[in-house]
Order: C-alpha cells, then sequence, then structure tokens
C-alpha cells in the first residue's frame, strides 16, 4: 500500500534534481544547491549510487584540504533521450544522457513521397542507427513536427513506440525551437515564436512555460489570419513556399526563395516582394502584440535572414501603432539540429519529471 511521500524521499529527489541540473559536481556545490547537510547529501547519493543514477568520477585539484573532493556525474549507462527535428526538408536525429550531453546527431534530407508507414520506418531505422553508441535505456523519444505532419502522425507514434519500447511524444517545431531558445535563457517570460520554413508556424510562453492547446490547430495562425496584401494570408507571405509562389505571380523567376536576395535591388518585382514580405511581418507581430502582450518576439527558420533585412522598417512601422513594441530578434539556429535540441530538453524534462515521481512514490 502506497503512502504520501516522507521527507526522505523529498531530499532524495532534491538531489537527483540537482545532479541532473548540473552534473559534473562536487558535493560541496550539491550541498550548497540543496542546502541539505553533508550527511544527508551523502546518504542520498549513496542511494543514487545504488540505483544507478549517480557516480563518483576524477577529482577536484581546487580542494586544498582535507580528504579529495570527486565529482559526482550522471553515468551514460543511466539511459539516453532522442529528439528529433522532421522538417519537410531536413531531419535531424539528436541522442544525449540524461545530463542533455550529446552522444550523436545526424541530419539527412527528409524522405519524400512515401507513405505514413514507409516513412515511420524509415524515421525509426534513422533514430536505431543514431542510436547505436548510446548507453543504458532508451527513456524518452520527443518528435517536432510541422502542424500538417503533427494532426497524421499516429502511425509514426505507434510504430516507433512499438519496435523501441520506447515513449514517443509530438510537439510542434516551433514549440520545440523556441524550448532551445528559453533553455539558453531564463529571464524569459512571456514571448512568441514565428518559424519561417516551408511552413508558417508558431509558438508562445507564458511564465516561461509553453502554451498548449487543445488539438493540432493551435498556433497554425498563418492560416487564418491576413497579411494586409490584397487577399494573401500570413501563410502566403511568410513560408517559403507561399512567398516564393507570390514571387513568381510578380514575374521573379526563382528556383528557390534564397535566391530573392541576389535579385536587383532596384527592380520593381524585387520591391514588391519585400514590401509584401515587410507587411506581413508587422500584420504577424502587431496580431501577437495586441492579442499575448509578449516582451519578445523571435523570428527563426529559413526566411529570418530576410527579417533581419526589413526589421528596421518593420519597427518603425509597429511604432507608429502600438504604444509599446515588444522587442524583436533573428535567432540564427542550424536547419535541424536546433529544433531537435529543443525537442530533447523535452524529453528530458519528462524523463527528470518521471523519476522524481518514482522517489515520491514512498510504498
Amino acid at each position: 500500500m502506497r503512502t504520501n511521500p516522507t521527507a526522505r524521499d523529498h531530499t532524495k529527489a532534491w538531489v537527483l534534481d540537482a545532479v541532473l541540473s548540473e552534473a559534473p559536481l562536487t558535493r560541496t556545490r550539491l550541498i550548497e544547491l540543496t542546502r541539505l547537510s553533508q550527511a544527508t547529501v551523502s546518504r542520498k547519493v549513496d542511494e543514487l549510487r545504488y540505483d544507478g543514477l549517480v557516480v563518483e568520477q576524477g577529482v577536484n585539484s581546487v580542494a586544498r584540504r582535507g580528504r579529495p573532493s570527486t565529482y559526482l556525474d550522471v553515468p551514460g549507462t543511466a539511459g539516453h533521450v532522442v529528439g528529433i527535428s522532421f522538417g519537410a526538408r531536413t531531419t535531424c536525429v539528436l541522442v544525449t544522457d540524461l545530463r542533455g550531453r550529446e552522444v550523436r546527431h545526424v541530419i539527412v534530407p527528409s524522405l519524400e513521397g512515401g507513405d505514413e508507414e514507409a516513412t515511420a520506418e524509415w524515421l525509426l531505422d534513422l533514430v536505431v542507427d543514431t542510436s547505436d553508441s548510446a548507453e543504458g535505456p532508451l527513456r524518452q523519444i520527443v518528435a517536432a513536427l510541422p502542424g500538417r505532419v503533427r494532426t497524421g502522425a499516429a502511425i509514426l507514434q505507434k510504430t516507433i513506440e512499438g519496435r523501441l519500447n520506447a515513449l514517443v511524444l509530438l510537439e510542434g517545431d516551433a514549440s520545440a525551437s523556441l524550448r532551445g531558445i528559453l533553455k539558453d535563457d531564463a529571464t524569459i517570460g512571456n514571448a512568441v515564436l514565428f518559424m519561417l520554413s516551408t511552413e508558417l508556424s508558431f509558438a508562445s510562453c507564458t511564465d516561461h512555460e509553453i502554451a498548449k492547446g487543445r488539438t493540432s490547430a493551435f498556433g497554425h495562425l498563418g492560416e487564418v489570419l491576413f497579411s494586409g496584401v490584397g487577399n494573401e494570408t500570413l501563410e502566403g507571405l511568410l513560408s517559403t513556399k507561399g512567398l516564393l509562389h507570390f514571387a513568381r505571380g510578380r514575374g521573379l523567376d526563382l528556383d528557390d526563395i534564397q535566391a530573392l536576395s541576389s535579385q536587383p535591388k532596384d527592380a520593381a518585382a524585387h520591391a514588391e516582394v519585400m514590401e509584401a514580405f515587410t507587411t506581413a511581418v508587422v500584420a504577424a507581430v502587431g496580431a501577437v502584440a495586441v492579442t499575448l502582450d509578449p516582451e519578445s518576439v523571435y523570428f527563426v527558420g529559413r526566411l529570418s535572414p530576410l527579417v533581419d533585412e526589413v526589421l528596421p522598417e518593420v519597427q518603425r512601422r509597429l511604432a507608429q501603432s502600438l504604444p509599446v513594441v515588444p522587442g524583436i530578434s533573428v535567432v540564427p539556429q542550424v536547419v535541424g539540429l536546433s529544433v531537435a535540441q529543443g525537442a530533447a530538453y523535452a524529453g528530458l524534462a519528462l524523463v527528470q519529471s518521471r523519476l522524481r515521481d518514482s522517489m515520491l512514490e514512498a510504498q
């Protein structure tokens, strides 16, 4: 019969949280983080060593008196997590240990033309190959997907869970990207992120926590909000596919939207496309500013260099219509890898929460 968690259960969980957040660290540092006595920390470290979640290794050369101080760390055998970025053009699989340290990652072109079952098998093989050198159990997989893929990803989730006997969580690619930014800056409170890639996707956070919707429709602002340019939606001007279609309709012979920057800046068609893009960015930021009131708005994705180019004009126009303009930043990211890192962070948080809960379930 289970009883309420005891003080001992809580202290063990606190010690593990500290080790997972800052390892490798000394016992002295662990005492500082947990504010527990030296005797209590020693007991809980011994228990965690027995559980296979903590190891002692190395010697702290800075320690000057008494017995040499060793470092506490999370062993590779404690397990690993997998973060996946499955984009329309690029797929990245990242494997980390439970401390978040990379074991291995691969970035490959995404599979094109396959049905759901073929895609699931292809992604499964990629996860298995990338995880080959990882130690311990696979504790969590988080796959970050574009919105349209996520709505039909049940087969992918079921296939991977069944074959690898691991929990799989699906989340939006914009949410994973924002999660990576939050991990690097704990001071961020309320923020919004626009991912301008093959399609436009959106994520937000409140008090440093990623906002979640009831359905996969959450975050698809681009398909329902107009850009302020004719009948074009935000999706039509703030996605690579949409902007390329718009540019071709204005007479620009482009194979890829990235070629837009090489067009003569004084050409009328180029100017029209850039003006439309600027207007759409203003509309997007304005919409979230008056509904979510974020402190910061981030732009990432393949079109983010264009945002950088028009940012001064965007800020000027917003200042004319908003009492306070949120901070607007273009965040450089590694295509595929940055989103996979955000997905891995989500997986690590889930694993840490489950480990904590298991210690609080006193028998």
